[in-house]
């Protein structure tokens, strides 16, 4: 397991500090929330001791001033582009964002759908949040953005997208993923405000690219191979150099908007509060490392995991060989592969011996448990089967499901359902399990295991069921698989 490496109670006050600092700058902020608001998994995988909800809890304090704002691109909509941690839709996650906020007692003032241009899934999900009684609004693609700057400012330009009415001084403007037009909603209000002669300002939290740390940092070249479907690159913040005689990390797009931004405070203040992109941030991170390797190591990980997750997509046919290869130059840059991920050669060397679909998963101590594939079981299952018995002091070869438990399961599978595959999935496996503990106490104890798993490592010979991806990330395990199927079928369920 990654030892901690991160601070987490230090960076909630300090940066809980760092944002009231900036919002007692304006009477009215846009803030842009960056990465992941809720459940910040990446953050928590690259910086052990990170808590996911970490922002949310910051939110909290200010509750009474905030309201939400959740930007979603039309063409992520049309698209149907998940989330890789959670593995549901952005509109699917827009959702769960609002059910979220609205459970801890945050307003959510509308939903804002950015690079519209009349999709018809888009409009869709416009009517579906109407019929929930979600205010929506449109914001347009505009030519040459973002480097027609005099359109960009005009009516033509952002006089174009709807303004999104508010009610509070805080506005916090977030969204289920990377591109999905988070600073270009906070810059069109803002236009939108100085034309009804309301004084706005505007700050960004971006929790990557760390902004102090070096630009070849582990943690920030996995922000870099987290987003390389999106093209950023993390570069020297110019700006920030030539204005301080600095060196900072920024990342291109932030770089690119930066003319833009400006442009507006000058029109509507005679004078840009911030200098450089790295001004507009309020990012603590550096400040809460406490063990500089374990970052390090556990971003080298998160790397390798990326490439496997973008080569498995790529077959697919859901993303570019370009990005497979982005990956590969960031792990050649670290003089890292695949072979630094102890799971892989486990699971490949199982499958070699047994000539079948394998998988391994290492645990808490260290150990590496596999799988195989059998009449009852598929690899996964069985895998983690073998998993819960080690964690629980079971001896392997004790059979904990009855038969006459998996028998009916299966003849259920193939006679009724019409699956061709009678082996249990891992969800069916634990709900099998589950049914045992009722007259095998020793079953109970293995189910009791789960939360053990929570952050260990597995990878798989072969790309898994979606019902065994998303079962091993709701138990929180950190899963890869070879880019490749087990059939050579043209569809796979």
């Amino acid at each position: 397991m990654t030892r901690p490496g991160f601070d987490n109670a230090k960076y909630v006050k300090l940066q809980s500090q760092r944002i009231r600092d900036r919002i007692s700058q304006f009477g009215k902020l846009y803030l842009e929330f960056g990465g992941k608001l809720f459940d910040d998994y990446h953050a928590s995988r690259v910086l052990p001791g990170f808590q996911p909800d970490s922002k949310v809890k910051m939110l909290l304090e200010m509750k009474d001033e905030a309201e939400i704002v959740i930007a979603i691109s039309a063409d992520d909509i049309e698209r149907s582009k998940r989330r890789g941690d959670l593995g549901i839709t952005y509109d699917e996650d827009t959702l769960r964002l609002i059910d979220a906020f609205r459970g801890i007692g945050l307003m959510i003032g509308s939903v804002v759908i950015t690079h519209y241009r009349g999709q018809a899934i888009a409009d869709k999900f416009i009517k579906r949040l109407e019929a929930l009684g979600i205010r929506t609004y449109k914001h347009y693609i505009i030519p040459d953005y973002p480097s027609n700057v005099p359109l960009i400012v005009s009516d033509e330009g952002f006089g174009k997208n709807d303004y999104i009415e508010t009610s509070r001084s805080l506005m916090v403007v977030t969204a289920p993923g990377p591109g999905s037009g988070k600073m270009a909603t906070c810059l069109s209000q803002l236009y939108h405000e100085y034309k009804r002669g309301i004084a706005a300002g505007y700050a960004k939290f971006e929790t990557f690219p760390v902004w102090d740390l070096p630009l070849k940092h582990p943690v920030n070249l996995a922000y870099e191979a987290a987003t390389a479907d999106l093209d950023d690159v993390n570069m020297i913040d110019p700006f920030h150099l030539d204005a301080y005689g600095i060196t900072t990390v920024n990342y291109n797009r932030d770089v690119e908007i930066f003319p833009v931004l400006e442009a507006m405070f000058k029109h509507i203040y005679g004078a840009s509060p911030y200098k450089s992109p790295t001004d507009m941030g309020v990012n603590v991170i550096s400040q809460c490392i406490s063990d500089d390797e374990a970052c390090r190591e556990a971003s080298r990980q998160e790397i390798i995991r990326r490439w496997y997750a973008t080569a498995v997509s790529a077959r697919q046919g859901l993303s570019d060989q370009a990005e497979v290869r982005k990956i590969e130059l960031i792990m050649n840059s670290l003089g890292i592969s695949a072979a630094d991920r102890p799971v892989v050669a486990a699971a490949l060397e199982r499958a070699e011996e047994t000539d079948a679909p394998a998988m391994a998963i290492e645990l808490p101590d260290g150990s590496i448990v596999t799988g195989k594939t059998s009449p009852l079981l598929g690899a996964a299952s069985a895998c983690l089967m073998n998993a819960l018995k080690k964690l629980a002091g079971i001896d392997k070869k004790l059979q904990l499901i009855s038969p006459s438990i998996v028998q009916p399961i299966q003849h259920l599978k193939v006679e009724h359902l019409g699956n061709h595959n009678p082996r249990l999935h891992t969800d069916e496996l634990l709900i099998a399990l589950s049914v045992c503990a009722v007259t095998n106490p020793m079953a109970g104890y293995a189910i009791d295991q789960l939360d053990k798993l929570r952050g260990c490592e597995a990878h798989s010979s072969v790309i898994l069921a979606r019902v065994d991806e998303e079962l091993f990330k709701k138990i929180g395990v950190n899963l890869t698989f070879e880019p490749r199927y087990q059939a050579k079928k043209l569809y796979h369920k």
